[in-house]
């Protein structure tokens, strides 16, 4: 799992993450607020959630059920018997004073999630901690920019309930954070677990980085090893600040340890927060011991059990994993390992109607490179899903056949599809209305024979090898006959020559 620091990078970069995913329930983790995003500060809050004398609190099951198809599609262990804890500390958006949580007995632990290099090979086989359940804080809104120095505070995420993900320190670097992070999202998604939106905070990352440094003994690389602070650095508020962060941070704990050449391990773990406009880490505060949060078992929640049959349940609820998923495509319709990441990546949706368009196509990479050279491009251009994308596969197909059979090609496919797209009508209704005819064969024959006689020169020069010379009759016949499918044509041209 070691990387070994290279020339260019004296160090090896150890990084870990957490990761907090708001679950996709209508209510919130102990109680029956809604978890609905954008209402109006402090709208959705009850005495449970505000944590008012005399209220209790009763878990959620279907977030509790969400969290354990994370943890197994994560290739967890689900623990039988699970409870809550308080993590007691005060923040101004804290207003019980504690959150409910999960310490010494997590619901799941020891799995592991693999991130592929974009070439499609293993680049690391990421260990996670642990996956448990806790409830959220609310939000702190800060007036800097505004010229004040106010903190208003909005209790509607209060109670929201969020998967806590952690993972072991084996990333080793910034990039492969990034993709690893990219494929979690896409695994939760796949799982309907969360939406990910990070905008939205439903996804949320803090990282943890430190660097290895070799030490030279007298005789040269002895193994010794200068380990720099760990720091957790907090407020990225997208996977591109995740790895801008990470690559300041480790240049900066590099700076800093070259400065000194002291060994630092011991130094207390800190946490900074990450400035996305500057492009730096700044200090916050030394991070806390788990003692410092003085844990202890929530006393108004009973413990949890989870049984085989409640296991087997979520399982049958997953379906394929993306990286599952990739594979059966790639082997089902015979089409190349890249073609599969980006049919996968774009969701099960998408997916859905790729096999649809395959089907009925019958040729895996044919659909796969009208999937991405036509209906995602524009897709992308128009945006929304493509649930809501006006041709369906059914209209790619009959063009696809049309282009096979040779009644047109694929560039006059493209046309007709992009009017299929504009006016919303059937692909037979828009050929007719372009004027579009397929051309017999016995016609095709004739203009080959008369193009031929005409241009004795071009025939000297296919039979003398050069069979390109042919492309000089193409444009020659799409002026006599613009419906003449260029590819047909031309072959049917060279069998004639090679005929003579």
């Amino acid at each position: 799992m070691t990387t070994q620091p290279t020339a260019a990078e004296p160090f090896t970069t150890i990084i870990g993450l957490e990761v907090h995913v708001q679950l996709q329930t209508k209510t919130k983790l102990f109680c029956g607020c809604s978890t609905t995003f954008g209402a109006a500060p402090n709208t959705q809050v009850c005495p449970t959630c505000l944590g008012l004398p005399g209220s209790l609190p009763v878990m959620n099951r279907h977030a509790f059920d969400l969290a354990v198809r994370a943890a197994l599609a994560l290739d967890c262990t689900i623990a039988p018997f699970t409870k809550w804890d308080r993590k007691n500390y005060f923040y101004p958006d804290l207003p019980k004073g504690y959150q409910i949580s999960q310490y010494d007995l997590p619901f799941s632990s020891d799995g592991r999630l693999e991130v592929i290099d974009p070439k499609g090979a293993l680049w690391r086989d990421v260990r996670i901690i642990r996956v448990h359940l806790e409830e959220d804080a609310g939000k702190s809104m800060h007036d800097e920019a505004a010229g004040t120095a106010d903190t208003r505070i909005d209790l509607n995420r209060a109670g929201t309930p969020l998967c806590e993900i952690v993972t072991q320190p084996d990333l080793r670097s910034p990039q492969e954070s990034r993709a690893w992070l990219n494929e979690l999202k896409l695994l939760l998604a796949y799982l309907g677990v969360s939406d990910c939106n990070m905008q939205e905070g439903s996804l949320r990352v803090d990282a943890n980085v430190n660097l290895h440094i070799p030490l030279a003994g007298e005789g040269g690389a002895d193994g010794r090893l200068a380990k720099t602070p760990i720091v957790e650095i907090k407020n990225m508020n997208s996977f591109r600040s995740v790895e801008r962060a990470l690559v300041y941070e480790a240049a900066r704990q590099w700076e800093e340890w070259q400065a000194t050449k002291a060994e630092m391990g011991n130094t207390p773990k800190q946490t900074r927060g990450w400035d996305d406009a500057a492009g730096v880490t700044r200090a916050q505060r030394h991070k806390e011991e788990s003692s410092d949060y003085r844990y202890f078992p929530e006393p108004d929640l009973v413990p949890v059990t989870v049984s085989e049959a409640d296991i087997a349940k979520a399982r049958a609820a997953m379906g394929d994993p993306p990286t599952v998923l990739r594979k059966a495509l790639a082997e089902k319709w015979r089409i190349p390992a890249y073609d599969a990441d980006v049919l996968v990546n774009q969701g099960r949706d998408l997916v859905d109607y790729f096999e649809d368009l395959a089907t009925r196509v019958g040729e895996g990479k044919v659909a796969s490179n009208w999937m991405q050279q036509d209906v995602l491009r524009t897709l992308n251009e128009r945006g929304g899903t493509i649930g809501e994308f006006p041709v369906r596969p059914e209209a790619v197909a009959d063009i696809i056949g049309r282009v096979t059979k040779g009644d047109f090609d694929t560039s006059r496919g493209r046309e007709i599809f992009a009017e299929v797209l504009a006016s919303g009508r059937p692909v037979a209704d828009v050929v007719a209305s372009m004027g579009i005819a397929a051309v017999s064969d016995d016609d095709l024959v004739s203009l080959c024979k008369e193009l031929l006689a005409a241009n004795p020169k071009i025939v000297a020069d296919v039979q003398g090898g050069k069979e390109q010379a042919a492309a000089g009759l193409i444009g020659q016949a799409r002026k006599k006959n613009p419906n003449v499918n260029p590819g047909k044509f031309r072959q049917m041209c060279l069998d004639l020559i090679r005929g003579m």
